[in-house]
């Protein structure tokens, strides 16, 4: 049986796990610079990286109808 406090605190750390996650991949995408790579280099991973961008692209979406779908909107951030 599951206690609300119990059940809280374990939602809160995957809720923070996922952030976590989820702001390494948004540096990991910030080191990517395909504009330094070799014209052979992105014609031979033109491929992986088209899946890729098209399953980052499916993602984002989903969560940002997630987000829309229970009344909130996203905005960007207002730098300090």
């Amino acid at each position: 049986m599951c206690r609300t406090r119990g059940c809280y605190s374990l939602s809160n750390m995957r809720t923070n796990e996922v952030m976590v996650r989820l702001e390494a991949a948004v540096r990991a995408l910030g080191d990517l610079d395909v504009s330094a790579w070799p014209e052979d280099t992105l014609k031979e991973q033109l491929g992986e990286l088209s899946a890729a961008l098209v399953a980052i692209d499916a993602q984002l979406t989903r969560v940002a109808d997630e987000v829309r779908a229970r009344g909130l909107r996203i905005e960007e951030p207002v730098p300090a």
